[in-house]
């Protein structure tokens, strides 16, 4: 997607990956690789366009060995060199600062972080709302 987008789509990949108790703690790489390939076919559910960032954080980064790995090339990765936390608010704070009318909305049900962002212009839903929509 590009920045023209309605809408920006922010996920914080090990939130949503740790919601449900599939086996993904022996496989943290596997599981965000396979919630990406899921991520990269969301347009296709969305009622208007939308960029995609996933920030991944930790061992889960292992999932791709680059930012522009071409099989998710609809989504935006970001590795975070330290807390995903943070990385989520540096990306909202600059999509706010860069487009501020844009809405921005960042999936994850960690408090503290939901908080954050909403305390600087961002929407937060749950992961379910992203679950639901890529059919797991």
């Amino acid at each position: 997607m590009t920045k023209d987008s309605d809408q920006l789509i922010v996920v914080d990949a090990a939130n949503v990956v740790g919601s449900r108790p599939d086996g993904w703690w022996r496989d943290r790489s596997g599981a965000a690789r396979r919630l990406l390939a899921k991520m990269s076919r969301l347009d296709e559910h969305l009622e208007q366009l939308a960029e995609l960032i996933v920030v991944l954080e930790g061992a889960a980064k292992a999932a791709v060995a680059d930012v522009s790995d071409p099989e998710f090339a609809s989504l935006r990765v970001v590795r975070a060199d330290g807390s995903g936390d943070d990385a989520i608010v540096d990306v909202v704070a600059a999509a706010v600062a860069e487009a501020g009318n844009r809405p921005v909305t960042v999936v994850t049900a960690d408090r503290g972080l939901r908080d954050r962002v909403e305390a600087i212009g961002a929407n937060t839903v749950g992961p379910r709302w992203l679950l639901d929509r890529i059919g797991s």
